[in-house]
């Protein structure tokens, strides 16, 4: 008997919502669903770290099914963009945690 793997999401937003994203993230795994989230950094990165962990976040973007875009009030930074314009490129789905 073969299982089905539980759907994959990827989550993206500005880190100034890491409180938000983590909240999402806890909601999806709840709903038994494999989450790839943005690292979490507790000081500013090089702008070398930056590029390694925004190339990353792009590759989670490719295993995910589906992105999800935390976005309270409707904010979508320029990195978060940057990503919309990778997943849609892919052909993944998203979806915005505050309509836009």
């Amino acid at each position: 008997m073969t299982a089905t793997r539980p759907e994959i999401v990827c989550i993206c937003g500005s880190a100034r919502f890491v409180t938000q994203m983590r909240i999402a993230n806890r909601e999806l795994s709840f709903a038994g669903v494999i989450v790839l989230a943005p690292s979490e950094v507790d000081l500013s990165p090089t702008a070398e770290q930056k590029a390694v962990l925004d190339a990353l976040h792009l590759r989670k973007i490719d295993l995910a099914d589906r992105v999800l875009i935390v976005n309270p009030g409707g904010y979508v930074g320029e990195s978060t963009r940057r990503e919309i314009a990778y997943a849609e490129a892919a052909g993944k789905p998203i979806a915005f945690t505050d309509p836009h």
